[in-house]
């Protein structure tokens, strides 16, 4: 599968350990959830994405508010302008 970003099919999987946490000043007592995922990284561009594995999502989506939560077409749109206004080494 090409990159998102950039098309490109220079891409890579690494193994990851990260912690999520809930945004905004009232989160602040929300512990963060631990999640191992596999990274998939465009080493051509470095966008790089996962996917959560059932036993973290009931924890995310019941502590998320619905305004942190971001739709597809949201992503998509923040996605489009990123690559737009991204600099790349060398230019």
């Amino acid at each position: 599968m090409n990159c998102l970003s950039c098309a490109s099919n220079y891409q890579a999987e690494f193994a990851a350990e990260m912690i999520i946490h809930f945004s905004g000043i009232e989160n602040l007592d929300k512990p963060g959830v631990w999640v191992f995922p596999r990274l998939l990284v465009c080493l051509d561009c470095g966008f790089s994405r996962f996917t959560l594995q059932e036993p973290e999502l009931p924890v995310l989506a019941s502590g998320a508010s619905a305004r942190e939560t971001l739709t597809r077409e949201r992503f998509l749109d923040r996605l489009a302008l990123q690559g737009r206004i991204a600099l790349r080494p060398g230019s």
